[in-house]
């Protein structure tokens, strides 16, 4: 950072809740210390672990790292114990398993100020614990990498979770919304619940800022709150609470295997359908539950958009070709269209 930036850098309060990381806590919390952002605080919040998580942590001499055991509550517990104890207006989020880049805080607290944003992420490089990309993650890391403008975010938000956890910065008034303690993913959660306040503005910084390591270990692959059963769950609360609050009638786009499904729920909580548009010749003229399956000029016949438009489809490259479609077409997804899987 310059000279200047360095006078105007407001105290950053790092987040970095902790159970039983011994083995990963210390390269993660020294990436935080390491890095060239000059004024920040590092609140670890050891919940209640039952390996060496506190005393690796304790071995690390820094004024600026704060520890504080409590005990084992569950990872939201520790996030907003953790938010409790902050003293800077600005955190970030971190994951006790993952490295940060040096330029990590820096350059998303430029990005933050720049773009008039209120709770940003950035880019992520997927990643084993030898630091080798894992190949079976590169489509979902492109993805993730790949929205990086508010509106896309909010577009896709349904599909999976836009903004890795432990690259959220933000004004604090964001996180202490809090975070759920229940049997859903509490990170997915309390993105979709913050995305319904139309004041808030994301984005992305568009360069990796985090190294997430995966392993056999991490409770994304262990917990049952993580699995795909409880990202649905979550969606669809979120869906009801947000998108189809106030909508009995919808469009849907996507009769085949990803689509059906959701068809099928949306039905079950008395949500009209008026059309399913595919771009599958065989599918298009025939009937779904009864309801007829145009091709996408049915859009184009409408006087106006739909309220709301629902897209679920799984083929590769097919969300960005119905994006470059709707947007023609006069849509702003995010706001009148959404994104499903």
């Amino acid at each position: 950072m310059s000279a200047l930036e360095m006078t105007f850098s407001p105290l950053v309060s790092v987040l970095l809740p902790a159970f039983n990381a011994a083995s990963t806590i210390l390269p993660a919390i020294r990436s935080i210390l390491d890095g060239d952002y000059p004024n920040l605080e590092c609140i670890v919040v050891d919940d209640g672990s039952e390996d060496d998580t506190f005393r690796a942590a304790k071995s690390i001499q820094d004024s600026r790292l704060r520890i504080i055991q409590q005990a084992h509550q569950g990872v939201a517990h520790a996030h907003n114990r953790a938010v409790r104890e902050a003293r800077g207006t600005w955190l970030a989020r971190m994951d006790a398993d993952d490295i940060a880049t040096p330029n990590r805080l820096s350059t998303q607290w430029r990005f933050l100020q720049e773009q008039g944003c209120g709770l940003i992420g950035g880019g992520v490089s997927i990643v084993d614990m030898e630091g080798t990309p894992v190949k079976s993650m590169k489509r979902y890391q492109d993805w993730l990498n790949h929205l990086n403008d508010h509106a896309a975010i909010m577009a896709q938000r349904f599909v999976e979770l836009p903004i890795v956890n432990p690259t959220l910065f933000g004004h604090r008034k964001w996180f202490e919304r809090g975070c759920v303690q229940g049997p859903f993913p509490e990170d997915y959660d309390f993105f979709l619940n913050v995305a319904q306040d139309p004041s808030l503005k994301t984005g992305k910084v568009d360069e990796t800022i985090l190294f997430w390591r995966d392993h056999p270990e991490r409770a994304t692959r262990t917990d049952q709150r993580y699995e795909v059963s409880s990202f649905d769950a979550c969606k669809r609360h979120h869906l009801l609470r947000g998108p189809l609050k106030n909508q009995n009638r919808v469009v849907f786009w996507g009769a085949g295997q990803t689509g059906k499904p959701w068809i099928r729920w949306l039905l079950s909580q008395n949500r009209s359908i008026d059309c399913i548009i595919d771009v599958d010749p065989r599918k298009i003229g025939q009937r779904l539950h009864g309801i007829s399956v145009s091709d996408p000029t049915y859009l184009k016949a409408l006087s106006t958009p739909p309220e709301c438009l629902l897209i679920a489809v799984g083929a590769q490259g097919a969300r960005e070709k119905i994006l470059a479609h709707l947007l023609k077409q006069g849509y702003q997804p995010g706001t009148n269209a959404w994104f499903l899987a």
